[in-house]
This record gives structure tokens, C-alpha cells and sequence, in this order.
């Protein structure tokens, strides 16, 4: 595991690297706009697809870079990872552009702009809670290049059966809260839920061409 700073117009960014041996892509995945690179869901990622030949980059955004508490605009967010993504394409294989809650927004609305293999949209926030008529599903619907969303069955910005039929696929982890939490009553554990999404990750990156 490395980690460096990188430069954007928004400010400073960082890297962590979690390197595979024989990378043959690399899955940059983003934060969402109430926490960091720390999520159960992206360290359960840097943890296992490395040996699957991919390397795992967790990209902090500049705002949490320099300490702050709330995210700033989605138009500045998108500043920040455009401001990564040469050195995230350095290592010359094809990237996967990953994100979840704004990051997965982030990763939707930049796709095509930024030449991404594909998507991965963890905790798409389809919705603000209890606002189902705001719905983002244009950016989800508009990403333009192969796409998977692992959403948590319970998750309040928006249940699987929530998403409307579009060109992706989409993994329910059962019982899971935004964060893929999973109550202690439920009948999975959290062990599970984290198998869950990296299974389903693993498979869909392994159907990529």
C-alpha cells in the first residue's frame, strides 16, 4: 500500500494504492460526501481484488484532503477527479471509474469525458431520503459505458426496486443501510454482506472485456 498527493484544480488530492502484481485494471474508487476511504464497502474491495489482477486506488477528494467536514458542490467534485485521473491512468491499463454515494455520481457524470472501461456505482444515491420525486437517475442512466450498482436492500436513497430498467446490472446486498450496514436481528450477517458486494464485484469485473 503506497499513497501519494495529487494536485487538482480544487486542491490537493490523495491516492492509496492497493497494488495487484499483474494489474490488468485499475478500480478507482471515490467517497461519499459524509466519509472517507474508510467505508467498510471500499476497504472490503482493496482487501480482495488485488489478487484478482486488479489494483484498487481509493481517492480522497481535495475538501478531505484539507480537513473538511461537508462536501462541497457536485460541479467541484467532478474538478477534483478529473484532477486525478492522468495519474490514475498512468499505469497504462484500463480504468474503472468507482465511487459510492457522491462518488458514485461523480463516477457517472465523468465516464465518457474521462475515456472510464466502466462504472461502478456502490450506494448510488438514486435519491435524497424520503424525496423520491428528486431522482438522479439521468446521471445513473447516463453513464455511457458497461455499469454496476451495488445497492443495500434498505438503503433510504433509493431500494433496488427503486432503480428504474436501464443498460446496467445491480447487486441488492439484502438488509444493508447506505453504508451496506446490516442490523444484528437480520438474517445476514455483516461478514456476509461484505462477501456479497466483493463477490459480485469480482464477477462483474471478470466479465469485462
Amino acid at each position: 500500500m503506497t499513497t501519494e498527493i495529487v494536485g487538482t484544480d480544487a486542491g490537493d488530492a490523495r491516492i492509496t494504492w492497493h497494488r495487484a502484481e499483474k494489474a490488468r485494471l485499475v478500480l478507482a474508487a471515490g467517497h461519499g460526501a459524509g466519509g472517507g476511504v474508510e467505508a467498510r464497502d471500499l476497504q472490503a474491495l482493496a482487501r480482495t481484488l488485488p489478487a484478482l489482477g486488479v489494483t484498487v486506488a481509493l481517492v480522497e477528494q481535495p475538501w478531505r484532503v484539507a480537513g473538511k467536514k461537508v462536501a462541497p458542490a457536485p460541479k467541484t467534485l467532478d474538478v477534483g477527479w478529473r484532477g486525478v485521473w492522468p495519474t490514475l491512468a498512468k499505469p497504462g491499463v484500463p480504468v474503472i471509474s468507482a465511487g459510492r454515494s457522491a462518488g458514485a455520481r461523480v463516477a457517472c457524470r465523468t465516464a465518457v469525458e474521462l475515456g472510464a472501461h466502466a462504472v461502478l456505482a456502490l450506494s448510488f444515491p438514486l435519491h435524497p431520503p424520503g424525496k423520491p420525486e428528486k431522482s438522479r437517475a439521468e446521471e445513473l442512466l447516463g453513464a455511457g459505458v458497461p455499469t454496476l450498482v451495488v445497492q443495500g436492500g434498505n438503503d433510504p436513497f433509493g431500494k433496488p426496486a427503486e432503480f428504474p430498467k436501464g443498460d446496467f446490472e445491480l447487486v441488492e446486498v439484502a438488509y444493508g443501510d447506505h453504508g451496506f450496514a446490516v442490523p444484528k436481528r437480520a438474517e445476514t450477517s455483516q461478514e456476509r454482506a461484505l462477501e456479497v458486494i466483493t463477490e459480485g464485484v469480482a464477477k462483474w469485473v471478470g466479465s469485462l472485456g
